[in-house]
């Protein structure tokens, strides 16, 4: 705290012709006795050393710093339990209050400030800005960063994650907005560069490596708790949470990611460069675009690649949703490949169906053509399980229907209507007014139909009732064959022949 020199003075007389304490002077001045302190040190004055009073910790307090200096980690209230045990009676805050007094602290260590060149390094990392909600699925918004060292020029896209297809993504669309690329590029211990890290020994994720080696560029690692290396992605991504996304209105992530191509191109490279106050960082990008790397004649691929098996439905689960494929895929292996807005899947090499991508959750992307090529399929099936279960209990209807595909009559109703008279008449009956309209040369279901109803009047008999059967094929495709009645009618008289004799 800075004093005037009126306050000054009133010390200086204070403590010389008053003989007041320091505590005194500073509770009268309403200043802390530091001050007090420091003014009267400014004089030249030497002020002698006030009289401690003694503490409780004071007889424990060479077990206390031998036991800091071999564990300065330790914590207070552990250290409090092992005094405790030594015999201390003091309360805990107190103790923790002392022990903060004579616990080592870390000697602050000075950096040198990092000049790159033009064209040398970037700096790349991941910035996480809360979550998105796309229909039911609620997704991380992650920013991917990268800024060129010298020149300070920012590209930022937002991914709903933060994997290693996103990371590809990422680098290829900087390279293409800048077109070129820097010769280093400097990674934090982020997943999607380093699997392992033992010291100074770095195991590369693979992908990052065909990457690095597709680009020619050499990827290199920070040291661990060395953030001053990787300084201007992470001031970058400061400026971006404050300057660009701060109360910001977007609708989607696409909108969202051409606000940032603008904000980048125009807001970021207008401010001025801090390794040359003098330009701005556009006017530094320029410079330093002529000593990036050039380009390959082709990208690197990108897309999200799995393979993934096909149930008995013709569905494929990726990332959260199903997607149709043609019902001849089923329990079938298949490859899933993915951009951000199209969702690809192959059978070997032959692409079998190609969707629009969802990041909504719990949704089926289907194909008109897939599931109406399904369905054809099941009503044939459909209708041969009928014709099957009809040629079986009645024989004589396969020529009926070969003697009406001959005529080109549609076979689904006539099997239908005969499936019908099967379950009304029986089998015994349906073959004998089948044999009637072949004899007749009239296979249509409306002949039988006649010829049924004839052989009804015929015997006086009443209408049938139709059984019905329950919704079941297991049940209603079942073939129950009649035997002959000849044996009740034995039976019948033999009753009746006992009655007579008793």
């Amino acid at each position: 705290m800075a004093i005037s020199e009126d306050q000054t003075a009133k010390i200086l007389r204070y403590y010389h012709v008053e003989k007041w304490r320091v505590g005194t002077i500073a509770r009268q001045l309403g200043v802390h006795h530091t001050t007090v302190d420091r003014a009267l040190s400014k004089t030249g004055i030497v002020k002698q050393s006030r009289i401690k009073r003694g503490s409780i910790i004071d007889e424990y307090l060479p077990f206390i710093l031998m036991t800091l200096e071999k564990f300065p980690k330790l914590t207070s209230s552990r250290l409090y339990d092992m005094v405790c045990e030594r015999g201390y009676k003091g309360g805990p805050d107190h103790f923790r209050h002392l022990v903060s007094l004579h616990r080592p602290r870390k000697v602050p260590e000075a950096f040198h400030r990092l000049k790159t060149l033009p064209g040398d390094q970037a700096q790349v990392d991941w910035g996480h800005f809360g979550s998105v909600r796309i229909g039911n699925a609620e997704r991380k918004l992650m920013a991917f960063v990268m800024v060129l060292s010298w020149s300070r020029q920012i590209f930022l896209r937002f991914y709903p994650d933060a994997g290693m297809a996103s990371f590809l993504r990422g680098h290829v669309g900087a390279f293409e907005a800048w077109e070129g690329l820097p010769k280093v590029l400097l990674y934090d211990n982020l997943k999607s560069a380093v699997l392992e890290r033992q010291g100074d020994a770095i195991r590369f994720h693979p992908t990052l490596l065909s990457l690095a080696g597709h680009y020619r560029y050499e990827p290199r690692p920070v040291a661990v708790a060395r953030g001053n290396e990787k300084g201007r992605v992470e001031r970058a991504i400061r400026y971006i949470r404050s300057n660009f996304f701060a109360a910001r209105q977007w609708r989607d992530i696409d909108d969202l990611n051409a606000q940032a191509d603008e904000w980048c191109w125009n807001k970021a490279a207008g401010r001025k460069c801090p390794e040359d106050k003098s330009m701005t960082v556009a006017e530094a990008y320029k410079r330093e675009r002529s000593s990036l790397l050039p380009l390959p004649d082709d990208a690197f691929p990108t897309e999200d690649r799995l393979e993934v098996a096909v149930g008995k439905t013709p569905y494929v689960r990726f990332d959260l949703n199903d997607y149709s494929v043609p019902h001849e895929h089923v329990q079938k292996t298949v490859s899933v490949t993915a951009t951000q807005h199209q969702v690809r899947i192959l059978d070997g090499v032959e692409v079998i169906a190609t969707h629009a991508r969802t990041y909504d959750k719990s949704l089926q992307i289907e194909d008109p053509d897939h599931i109406e090529s399904l369905t054809q399929i099941k009503r044939q099936a459909r209708q041969h399980r009928g014709q099957n279960r009809l040629t079986k209990a009645v024989p004589l209807s396969n020529e009926l229907l070969v003697r009406a595909g001959d005529r080109g009559d549609n076979l689904k109703p006539i099997t239908s209507t005969l499936l019908v008279m099967l379950d009304t008449y029986g089998p015994q009956e349906l073959e004998a007014a089948i044999a009637e309209a072949l004899a007749e040369d009239v296979p249509h279901h409306n002949a039988v139909r006649l010829c049924l109803e004839r052989r009804r009047d015929e015997r006086d008999l009443p209408p049938p009732l139709p059984v019905k059967l329950p919704a079941i094929d297991r049940v209603r495709n079942l073939v129950v064959k009649t035997h002959a009645l000849q044996g009740y009618d034995t039976i019948n008289s033999k009753v009746h022949n006992k009655k007579v004799e008793s």
